[in-house]
């Protein structure tokens, strides 16, 4: 972990900072990258070194200099005081709920949360005593209405995770702001790129490091960012919870993101672009991608983000199972898995009616999510075209 408030963070493009943070080759023999840490024992020189350490690091689970330099980067492109690294997206949102709610509290969770979310706050923290609560992800300044004297925490990820609302998120913070409530954001969407929560406000950032960040969906990470005023409970929760992240898993984050501002460029012009062609085809129902004018939430979109991230939805006619195996089975460009970030582009069915309750879903038909890779985006269109056919060739 580190504390860097990034004071020059201001000063350089995103593009400069993920260049060159995190990296310091005069202290690692003149290595571009910053190698590979892996240990667990941290030797103590004398025994006054051991018994009031001043070394940077005294025991693997600590972190150390690959860690670091992923914590200082991250810390810079957010505006945070402080980032930790975690195992995982998952464990990004646990440390970051557990460092702002306790027995007796309440945190109030978008209807349109990321579903390990939703399910970490049901089965875990209920059982813990702290009350979660969905809200209406477009409930904006109407929040206010919901807040009592035991909320104490308000998570916001925008734009959903499957149904891609964007979320008023100065409107929320306005809301709990004068009453001392943390506002938590999920960023990993459209990264701090083109999205810096705190900048609006937020207390607290999280990513699912795995998906933009790493890039090549070959490493399990997550980051929480915060405000100075956050940082000792986030911190002090993620030692408490004993997560660290090995040094082999931070080296590959630390690879991904040195490229992540032109994938990042790739990732939103492409699914904008597929987007907007898919809105043009017969079985297309609807198009959820902020980016697009037809989008309901496209002007909040335009007013807080930079750009789109690679992930949207779309919502086809709806039809019996054997139609969407024909469809998914015998795609040659797209993969079914779960996650997305990579190079890779992936089409996977769901069913948000599973999961909602504060807003419940009843639009017909099947919802797909779709992540663009970067592959030729002709090459996309042509595949999905042809998977298309062969579902409302089925669907007779």
């Amino acid at each position: 972990m580190t504390d860097n408030k990034g004071a020059d963070a201001a000063k350089l493009s995103a593009e400069t900072i993920l260049t060159h943070a995190g990296r310091t080759p005069d202290e690692q023999f003149g290595f571009v990258n910053t190698p590979v840490f892996r240990g667990s024992t941290v030797l103590f020189k004398t025994l006054a070194d051991h018994d009031a350490p001043t070394q940077p690091y005294t025991y693997g689970r600590a972190g150390n200099p690959t860690t670091t330099g992923v914590e200082r980067l991250v810390s810079e492109l957010e505006g945070a005081y402080g980032t930790t690294l975690v195992p995982s997206g998952l464990a990004a949102i646990t440390v970051a709920m557990l460092s702002a709610v306790k027995a007796g509290d309440e945190i109030l969770v978008t209807d349109s949360a990321y579903e390990p979310a939703r399910t970490f706050g049901d089965k875990f923290l209920e059982k813990m005593g702290v009350t979660v609560r969905y809200y209406d992800p477009r409930i904006g300044a109407g929040i206010a209405g919901l807040l009592t004297e035991k909320t104490k925490a308000i998570w916001v990820e925008s734009p959903g995770s499957l149904t891609f609302e964007i979320q008023d998120l100065p409107a929320i913070v306005a809301a709990a702001k004068p009453r001392g409530i943390k506002v938590i954001v999920d960023n990993s969407w459209a990264t701090p790129l083109y999205y810096r929560p705190l900048s609006f406000g937020a207390d607290i950032v999280i990513h699912a490091a795995t998906k933009m960040f790493v890039g090549h969906s070959d490493a399990l990470v997550g980051t929480v960012s915060a405000t100075e005023e956050a940082w000792p409970d986030v911190l002090t929760t993620r030692k408490l919870l004993g997560f660290n992240v090995a040094g082999d898993d931070a080296f590959l984050t630390a690879r991904g993101m040195r490229t992540l501002a032109i994938r990042m460029k790739e990732h939103s012009a492409r699914s904008t672009d597929f987007a907007q062609w898919l809105e043009g085809l017969d079985g297309i129902e609807q198009v959820y991608h902020p980016a697009l004018p037809s989008h309901p939430d496209h002007a909040l979109f335009r007013r807080d983000f930079t750009g789109a991230g690679s992930l949207f939805a779309v919502r086809i006619k709806g039809g019996p199972r054997r139609a969407l195996a024909a469809m998914m089975d015998n795609f040659q460009l797209f993969a079914m898995g779960y996650s997305w970030g990579g190079y890779e582009s992936l089409c996977v069915p769901n069913n948000p009616a599973r999961v909602r309750t504060a807003v419940p879903w009843t639009a017909p038909g099947q919802l797909l999510r779709i992540h663009i890779g970067l592959e030729g985006l002709d090459d996309l269109k042509a595949d999905f075209a042809a998977g298309l056919d062969r579902y409302l060739t089925a669907l007779g």
